[in-house]
C-alpha cells in the first residue's frame, strides 16, 4: 500500500487581540488567514469503487473542517478569556469568542488539530496543519514533531 498526502487549503477573515504582548498586536487587529490542513493515509485500491483511487475523498475533508473551524471563525473576533478583555461588553458583535489561551497562532494551530484529530475515519492521520496570518507568517504543527 502506497501512504499519500492529500492538502486542502481554507481561507478566513480573523480579527484578535494579545493581551500583555509588548508590541502592536497588543491592539485588535485582523489577519487574512489561511489553513492548510494535510492528511496521509492509503489509497483506496477497490476497482470499480466510487473513490477508487483515492486516500479521502476533498469534499469530506471539506465538510470535517468548514464547520467546526472555517464557519465558526470566519470574520469573529477571538480574545483571551483570561485577559481583562473579557470585561468588555462586545455583546453588540455576534461573533466573538474568549479562547481559553491567547490567541497566537501557534495556539490557534494546536487548538484546530485538536478539532480536525477527533473528526478523521479511523485509517486516516492528521499529518500537517498550517496556519498563516500573512504571506510570510504562519505556524505549523506535524505528527512527524510530535
Amino acid at each position: 500500500m502506497k501512504k499519500i498526502r492529500i492538502t486542502k487549503q481554507f481561507k478566513m477573515e480573523m480579527a484578535h487581540a494579545l493581551h500583555g504582548y509588548d508590541g502592536l498586536c497588543k491592539n485588535i487587529h485582523g489577519h487574512s488567514y489561511k489553513l492548510w490542513v494535510t492528511l496521509r493515509g492509503n489509497i483506496l485500491e477497490e476497482s470499480g469503487h466510487k473513490k477508487d483511487g483515492m486516500v479521502l475523498d476533498f469534499s469530506l475533508l471539506m465538510k470535517l473542517v468548514k464547520p467546526s473551524i472555517i464557519d465558526k471563525y470566519d470574520h469573529s473576533l477571538v480574545l483571551n478569556a483570561n485577559s481583562p478583555h473579557a470585561d468588555i461588553d462586545l455583546s453588540a458583535f455576534e461573533k466573538v469568542f474568549f479562547l481559553p489561551y491567547q490567541p497566537t497562532s501557534e495556539n490557534l494551530v494546536s487548538d484546530f488539530v485538536s478539532m480536525i484529530k477527533d473528526q478523521l475515519p479511523e485509517n486516516i492521520e492528521l499529518y500537517k496543519v498550517v496556519l498563516s496570518e500573512t504571506a510570510n507568517s504562519f505556524a505549523e504543527w506535524c505528527l512527524d514533531d510530535n
